[in-house]
């Protein structure tokens, strides 16, 4: 069982930065994959990054704005940086080895 726990949410104007951080417990694998997904009001949930031990991948929106890094097995972090308004919703950590864990969810909200 894993046990995610994020941090970083919060309200942001337009073109402004936030960091959002997540921190895994419980049973670990150096060979997993972790990631943040988000949920727009009134869309299902998508990719946003995510990052093993080989690869990141971005989705095409958040190209060149958003940076995923991992500080060790347990951690992950999204610098989120040119903000806009469509980026406003529910962020969700991800965790994946063999099995998807999700953490709670984090409120993004990009307005003037």
């Amino acid at each position: 069982q894993v046990h995610l726990v994020e941090s970083g949410g919060g309200l942001v104007q337009p073109g402004g930065s936030l960091t959002l951080s997540c921190t895994a417990s419980g049973i670990i694998s150096s060979f997993n994959t972790m990631g943040w997904y988000r949920q727009l009001p009134g869309k299902q949930r998508e990719l946003v990054a995510t990052i093993s031990w080989m690869t990141t991948m971005y989705a095409d929106s958040v190209k060149g704005r958003f940076t995923i890094s991992k500080g060790n097995a347990k951690t992950v972090t999204l610098q989120m940086n040119s903000l806009k308004p469509e980026d406003t919703g529910v962020y969700y950590c991800n965790y994946r080895y063999g099995t998807d864990y999700w953490g709670q969810g984090t409120q993004v909200t990009v307005s003037s």
